[in-house]
């Protein structure tokens, strides 16, 4: 099965040249997307490295909680004004898991997440998330795939095993995975805004238990920015508090924090 491999660019304000630091998923390989206009016009968010082995990312955000509804679209209308909405994403994400819990044990979460149905596929790793005050950092490696090839794995997550998609045989084989099971997921839908040089995420996650509000921004200057669209969201009457938890913990602890 053919891979994406869509061309590589810039994200938000990073001085030319700037690299992230490495992650403890540095043996994966990484073929993602960032700032990729899809067929539809649709905007993807995804960071892009060349194709092959590389230094796994450490990605950075800042992650807000909204109080309800109504501060999320208090948030959607915030940011949007001007014209600054660049995408809508309806997300649909699976999790997965060895058979003898090899990736769980070592706080690692499997991910593959679908855009807008059939429109987009991407395989994501993660490793042991730190959320504190409001930021959150993982380290992170990705691959797009095709989003037939991703569907299978949910029907069958034992074919991932058999495929050929470099970050999930680097990962499988660092951790000694021989089975896999589907833990099962949840839906996303996330509008993207830009704002001072950056993207504004503003997310409505949707569990079958209920529903949470969340602003997520990835940057290089987590306190700065966070500072920054804390005065901004003040500043309109929006409330929130920092997250407490990530949306996969969310999922397995069937909890709304």
């Amino acid at each position: 099965v053919a891979l994406l491999n869509p061309p590589r660019t810039s994200r938000g304000s990073s001085p030319p040249g700037s690299t992230r630091s490495p992650g403890p998923l540095a043996s994966a390989s990484r073929r993602t997307t960032e700032g990729v206009h899809s067929s539809r016009g649709g905007f993807f968010r995804h960071r892009t490295r060349a194709a092959g082995r590389c230094a796994g990312a450490m990605e950075v955000e800042v992650k807000l909680r909204l109080k309800g509804g109504d501060d999320h679209r208090k948030a959607c209308d915030l940011f949007g004004a001007g014209g600054s909405h660049k995408a809508k994403y309806h997300q649909e994400n699976q999790f997965f898991d060895g058979s003898e819990q090899e990736l769980s044990s070592q706080r690692v979460v499997l991910r593959v997440r679908f855009y807008n149905g059939a429109e987009k596929c991407v395989v994501t790793v993660k490793g042991k998330a730190v959320l504190k005050n409001g930021i959150g950092k993982a380290s992170e490696v990705e691959e797009a795939v095709d989003p037939a090839l991703g569907r299978s794995f949910v029907e069958n997550p034992q074919l991932m095993l058999e495929s050929d998609v470099g970050v999930l045989k680097d990962t499988f084989g660092k951790f000694g995975v021989k089975g896999l099971k589907g833990l099962g997921g949840f839906k996303n839908v996330r509008d993207v805004y830009s704002w001072k040089g950056l993207d504004v995420e503003v997310d409505e996650t949707k569990y079958d238990w209920g529903t949470v509000f969340e602003i997520e921004c990835e940057t290089d200057e987590p306190e700065r920015i966070k500072d920054d669209l804390e005065a901004t969201l003040k500043q309109e009457g929006v409330a929130y508090e920092y997250s407490k938890v990530t949306k996969f913990q969310n999922f397995i602890n069937k909890t709304l924090e």
